[in-house]
This record gives C-alpha cells, sequence and structure tokens, in this order.
C-alpha cells in the first residue's frame, strides 16, 4: 500500500481539483496531511524550509512586474491604437482585418504576455468590427482567441518563468528559445487566414476603400510611428536588455513594468483610480500563483519523499516506452488536463513530477519547456474550461453564440499541434537564437 501512496496522492489531488475545490488548499492542505502520517511532526520543518528556499527565488519576482506591466498597458489605450491602425493597414486585403489582430496579438504578447487582458482588450476593439463588415463569427472569434493565447510562448510570458522555475533552467534561455517557435505559429496563423480568405472570400471581405483613403488622408507616416513606436520601445527596453545579457529576467520585469507605468502616463490614462485597479488586479493575480506555489511545494516534498519520482521511472523502464514514447505520453496528459484544469495548475502539479525522469533520461529541459508552453497554451482554448473562450464569450456581442467560438478555435489548435509536432521532430529549430 505505502509504496503506491505517490501514485495514489497524485490521483487523488488530480480528482478533487476536476470536482472543483480550490487548488491551492487541495493540493498543499492534502500533501500536509499525508506528509504529517508518514513523516510524523518532522514534516513541518522541512515543509518551511522548502518553502523559504522557493520564496528566495529571485527569478520569480518577475512574476508580479510582468503581470503588473500588462495590466497597466491594457490601461494605457496603446493596444487600441495599434488594432486601429493595424486594421487599416491592412483593410485593402481579404482578411486584412484578421491579420492585422494576429500580428496585434503578436505584439501585445512580446509586450505583455498576458492572455486575458489581451483577449478582452481585442474582444472589445476588432469582435464588432469585424462582425460589421461581414466576417464570419467562426473566424472572428477563433483569430481573436487564439491570438490572446501567443503571450504563453512569446516572451516575456509568465508560463516560461514558472515553467523555468520548476524545470530549474535559465529562464533567458526559455525566452531565447521560444523565439522562432512564436515567430512559426504567428507565420501558420496568419497562412491559415490568407487560405480562408481566399477559399471563403465572403466570410473574410477587404474594407471599403473610402475608409482607407480617409486614413490615408489623416496622415498614414504619423499615424504609423505613434502607434508602433510606444510598443517597439517596451519590447527593446524589455527583451533586447535580457538578450543582450544587461538584465536579468527580473531585473528587465522591473524595466517593463515602470515603462508600462511612462507610456500610460505619457498617454494621459494615468490616474490614481487606475493605479489602484492595476495594483489590485496584480495582486489578487500574484497571490493565486504563488499560493498555488507553495501547495505545490509541499506536494513536491511529500511526493519525492515517499519517492514517487523512482516509482513512475520504474513503471516506464518496465514499459519500456523510451524517451520518446514518455515525451509523448507527457505531451497527451498535459494536453487533455488543459480540457478541465488550468495552465498554472499543471505546471506546478504535472511538471514537477515529469521533471526528474526527463533528466534521467538525458533529455534538453529547455527543449521540454518550450514543448510544455506550446502545449499549455491549447488549455486557453479547449473547451470546456478554455479561458480565453470565457474572456472573449464575456465581451462578445448577443449573436455569438457559444458553439461560435468552440467550432473558431478548432482549426487554431490543430495548428498549434501541428507546430508541437514539428519541433519535436526538430529540436534544433529552438537553438537557432542560442
Amino acid at each position: 500500500m505505502i509504496e503506491y501512496l505517490p501514485i495514489i496522492l497524485f490521483a487523488t489531488i488530480f480528482i478533487l481539483i476536476l470536482f472543483g475545490y480550490p487548488v491551492a488548499f487541495t493540493l498543499g492542505g492534502l500533501s500536509v496531511l499525508v506528509g504529517i502520517w508518514v513523516f510524523d511532526i518532522d514534516f513541518f520543518y522541512l515543509l518551511s524550509l522548502r518553502v523559504y528556499g522557493t520564496m528566495q527565488n529571485f527569478v520569480l519576482l518577475a512574476v508580479p512586474l510582468f503581470i503588473f506591466m500588462g495590466i497597466m498597458l491594457e490601461k494605457s489605450g496603446i493596444a487600441e491604437r495599434l488594432l486601429e491602425t493595424m486594421a487599416l493597414l491592412f483593410g485593402k486585403f481579404r482578411g486584412g482585418l484578421a491579420i492585422s489582430v494576429v500580428i496585434v496579438g503578436a505584439m501585445l504578447a512580446a509586450s505583455t504576455g498576458i492572455v486575458g487582458a489581451t483577449v478582452v482588450t481585442m474582444g472589445l476593439i476588432s469582435l464588432p468590427t469585424m462582425l460589421k463588415r461581414g466576417y464570419g463569427p467562426r473566424l472572428s472569434t477563433g483569430v481573436i482567441a487564439s491570438s490572446g493565447t501567443l503571450g504563453q510562448i512569446i516572451p516575456p510570458s509568465v508560463v516560461l518563468v514558472l515553467l523555468g522555475s520548476v524545470l530549474n533552467v535559465s529562464v533567458g534561455d526559455l525566452f531565447l528559445a521560444a523565439i522562432v517557435p512564436g515567430l512559426i505559429l504567428v507565420s501558420c496563423y496568419l497562412i491559415y487566414i490568407i487560405g480562408y480568405a481566399l477559399i471563403f472570400p465572403d466570410k473574410a471581405p477587404s474594407m471599403p476603400a473610402e475608409e482607407i483613403k480617409a486614413f490615408k488622408q489623416q496622415g498614414l507616416s504619423k499615424q504609423l510611428v505613434q502607434s508602433f513606436i510606444f510598443p517597439f520601445v517596451l519590447i527593446l527596453a524589455v527583451l533586447g536588455s535580457i538578450f543582450a545579457g544587461i538584465a536579468s529576467p527580473t531585473e528587465a520585469a522591473g524595466v517593463g513594468a515602470f515603462g508600462a507605468l511612462l507610456l500610460t502616463a505619457f498617454q494621459k490614462k494615468l490616474k490614481l483610480s487606475v493605479l489602484k485597479e492595476v495594483m489590485r488586479e496584480t495582486t489578487l493575480l500574484t497571490s493565486m500563483v504563488f499560493m498555488i506555489l507553495v501547495g505545490a511545494t509541499a506536494f513536491s516534498l511529500v511526493f519525492r519523499g515517499l519517492e514517487g519520482d523512482r516509482l513512475f521511472l520504474g513503471i516506464l523502464e518496465n514499459a519500456n516506452l523510451g524517451p520518446y514514447g514518455f515525451l509523448a505520453l507527457v505531451m497527451a496528459l498535459v494536453f487533455i488536463a488543459g480540457f478541465f484544469i488550468d495552465f498554472i495548475e499543471i505546471v506546478f502539479i504535472i511538471v514537477p513530477v515529469v521533471a526528474p525522469l526527463f533528466v534521467a533520461m538525458g533529455i534538453d529541459l529547455v527543449w521540454i519547456g518550450i514543448l510544455l508552453a506550446i502545449n499549455l497554451q491549447t488549455s486557453f482554448l479547449t473547451p470546456p474550461f478554455g479561458f480565453a473562450l470565457f474572456y472573449l464569450k464575456g465581451v462578445a456581442p448577443p449573436e455569438v453564440e457559444t458553439k461560435h467560438l468552440y467550432q473558431g478555435i478548432i482549426p487554431f489548435v490543430i495548428i498549434q499541434a501541428i507546430v508541437l509536432l514539428v519541433l519535436v521532430l526538430f529540436p534544433e529549430i529552438i537553438h537557432l537564437f542560442q
């Protein structure tokens, strides 16, 4: 019985979370009870040391700073100006509005990394316009939801920071490795939209010529500069300082948070009420992440104390799966789990269990981190609990039904799966910038 306790603990926690029990307290509470039962009261001493060590992790300071940066940029109005400018810039092409949403989604991902803020912003601004211009609700919702999740893979990404901490690899290396996969994913989205517009021109029309002409008369060059210069400066400040070796990811996150504050002030949107709202949302999100992290620390301590990693490794050796067989099993598990639980929960529950096994097999953990990030991106899109779908449905017009959202994201989930397969087959792609 005791030798199979790690598997029983893992399965029980997973089932309780599926039934809707709070993740942090289920993960931590059950682990503590099992820890006291097996290791006696000394377990609390071990747990306090482990939690203190986790809280001393300098890299994790980047999480609240990146969250602050993303929410502050949402309030600045930069995203709105970007979308309006890009829509008119690509408006003369069939599918131009959808193309502009993908490009802006990628730019917002590179300057915020916050999925909820991006999806809500683009849903409020772009969705009514796309529907008004004759775009089909499936294409419109699919493009907005999937583009909003690009913040999961395009750095600076909160999920990459968390994965770097759990996998014990450099966040800077993960950011560098994610550049090419992120660009590939964006390119695949654009190719799909162009192909869709060619096959179904009535569902992805171009914008009226008179609107584009009026836009150009207002000064195209001036509007382009005003729309693009602020996001590019922020991206350069954050990612440029990391890649140039000037700053660590945490220090760059501080630069980004301060830069977002200055940009919001420059746009004359910075008020005390806005600052309070941003700080409140940042505190709530950060508290949620770190409470789950404390629970995950307790779970990891108990699981390894019960030699759960050795048990899993023994099962895998007996199953003769091999490294690629095990990788396929983990990716399938993460993909299926994404239907039911949040990406943060997957990072802190499943990844700590499988990470030592990947190390034992001699597999590159940076590569694994990128594969997991792309796989976790689907968790925002897959029903019934795809958070990007909830965000978008919350701001969508009444005529957009839930079935439109579910049908619209199918092609983009397939694209993500194809990109994931390409990265599995050609792992050298992630090292092109390293």
